[in-house]
């Protein structure tokens, strides 16, 4: 069996904010062509640590390796350059712009012929955006907007794409279309650090999981298995 090559690569990684440790020295790791969830209450420290991951927010200590190389210190903007995209919590979208304008956006940096041929494949991905291209982003849902975010994330090609809480403040059945989109993505071969506080459907995507408790990694092990584990269990699913 073929080892998969490890395309992100966390090591020791601590992030402070003032006086205040935010991350406590966290370790894990996302292989090719992986789903990996990271889970936690609001306020483990996993939004901060893809902050930290793109070069949003400064790295106190440790290490963070893309492609294999050392990439701290490197912004966010040469990051996506690379194939490592971010979703950010909140959704992000240009609110004047149309939801046509805020795909191209995605696709800033790139200079090939087969970008409108990405948008069609954003617009099969979500019907419902292809409906509505020359509505203004800022005119939609917050469920159409975090759907907007995550195809103009893909108009990037992502090498690895990190989602930071796609379902917050989303209805249910909203979140299950979320959640069925970024099991397709994955699906497509899109390699995915997926970052949730709905620790059930997390898990149930993942091929590999990490629990992050006070800034801490506490348990590591396949998706089904944190599924199944008592501890996970009683502390995020309420059993």
């Amino acid at each position: 069996m073929t080892t998969k090559q490890t395309l992100l690569k966390v090591t020791g990684l601590k992030v402070a904010y003032g006086g205040i440790q935010a991350v406590k020295g966290v370790s894990f790791e996302v292989r090719e062509g992986e789903l990996v969830s990271l889970i936690g209450a609001n306020g483990a420290g996993k939004t901060t640590t893809l902050k930290a991951i793109t070069g949003l927010q400064p790295v106190a200590a440790g290490s963070v390796e893309y492609l294999g190389r050392a990439i701290k210190g490197q912004g966010a903007w040469d990051l996506a350059k690379q194939g490592l995209v971010m979703v950010p919590e909140g959704r992000g979208t240009f609110t004047r712009m149309t939801i046509t304008e805020n795909l191209l956006m995605g696709a800033y940096n790139r200079k090939d012929g087969e970008i409108d041929a990405d948008i069609d494949k954003v617009f099969a991905l979500f019907p419902r955006l292809k409906e509505r291209a020359k509505q203004l982003a800022g005119t939609m849902s917050g469920g159409e907007q975090q759907m907007l975010a995550m195809g103009r994330a893909l108009m990037a090609r992502p090498k690895v794409l990190l989602l930071d809480e796609p379902s917050m403040g989303l209805s249910p059945i909203m979140v299950d279309k979320i959640f069925e989109v970024v099991n397709d993505i994955h699906q497509q071969g899109v390699t995915v650090l997926l970052v949730e506080q709905n620790a059930s459907r997390a898990l149930q995507l993942a091929n590999r999981g990490y629990v992050m408790e006070s800034g801490e990694v506490t348990m590591e092990g396949e998706g089904k298995a944190l599924l199944n584990d008592p501890k996970v269990r009683a502390a995020y699913l309420g059993e």
